[in-house]
């Protein structure tokens, strides 16, 4: 547990023995996971696990086949002021109109219908969520024009602007280069230490926030399993979960995840990823490194 900011003995958000499918297809079942109020969770898994679907679940756009899920101390519910959400980069088009200060306002009352007229004290929001995520110098410049990290941010300041006791991050690193996704990061644990406030953070790849993390929900294959970083992380937990031999290898404070064969190779998350039978990649090992997006 990261020892900065201290616990709540409050559930921000509660499992009880969930079951998710589409059709034949069981996503995860028999789920009982509580995350307290202050948690920095992580949820990681290959493609398809149901990673971002089980955000949904918490924002209450997908349903459980059976089970249930409470987020705040009530069932979960679309439109919860409570929740904020970051969801997966998408460029935005270049020729949007659309001030990146508008933008993080839509954050503030985009529930509402007409034209957008802000007031001094939503307006001085707007500016301190601006400031907070390094965005204030171009908060004038139209959202189309900005880079893929610049748009991030914004989307982070979105997603602050109700002060949520809870933020849900999908992918929020997806597409960044290595200087901005620690930039990222660190905005988002400051909001997570600060407000104490629950991140539930989905990602394919833990090592830019595996400082912050308290906890890990890894899905894969219709299984799960649920700890810290250190118990989670381990060649046998990922074997048993993948039910074939997986590897994990810490180095520099990283971790490496070692899967498949040459002619197989496992679709793995939460590292750099390699597969083996390659070029030697420095790790005493014939393991060519390279990264498996999940």
């Amino acid at each position: 547990m990261n020892p900065q900011h201290p616990r709540i003995s409050q559930a921000s958000i509660a499992v009880h023995n969930g079951e998710l499918s589409f059709g034949s297809r069981k996503l995860w079942s028999e789920l009982d996971l509580t995350i307290q109020q202050g948690e920095y969770f992580a949820v990681l898994g290959p493609n398809g696990s149901g990673k971002s679907t089980f955000l949904k679940v918490v924002l209450g756009l997908t349903q459980l086949n059976s089970g249930s899920i409470s987020v705040l101390g009530s069932p979960a519910k679309t439109g919860n002021p409570g929740v904020g959400y970051i969801p997966q980069q998408r460029p935005l088009p270049t020729n949007a109109p659309l001030r990146a200060r508008d933008f993080v306002g839509l954050g503030i009352d985009g529930h509402k219908w007409g034209i957008r007229v802000g007031n001094k004290k939503q307006n001085a929001v707007i500016d301190q969520l601006l400031e907070a995520v390094g965005a204030t110098e171009y908060a004038k410049v139209p959202i189309g024009l900005l880079s893929g990290g610049e748009q991030q941010r914004l989307r982070i300041a979105q997603a602050l602007a109700n002060d949520p006791q809870i933020l849900l991050a999908d992918e929020a690193l997806l597409s960044l280069d290595l200087n901005h996704q620690y930039a990222v990061s660190d905005l988002i644990h400051r909001y997570n230490k600060e407000k104490n406030a629950t991140v539930v953070f989905v990602t394919h790849e833990i090592n830019p926030i595996i400082d912050h993390v308290d906890r890990v929900l890894y899905l894969a294959n219709g299984r799960f399993t649920v700890g810290t970083v250190e118990e989670v992380m381990r060649s046998e937990v990922l074997s048993d979960l993948y039910q074939t031999q997986v590897t994990v290898i810490r180095t520099n404070g990283r971790y490496v995840v070692v899967g498949g064969d040459a002619n197989a190779p496992l679709d793995i998350s939460a590292g750099d990823i390699t597969h083996p039978h390659c070029s030697d990649h420095g790790l005493g090992s014939t393991y060519a490194e390279r990264e498996i997006r999940a």
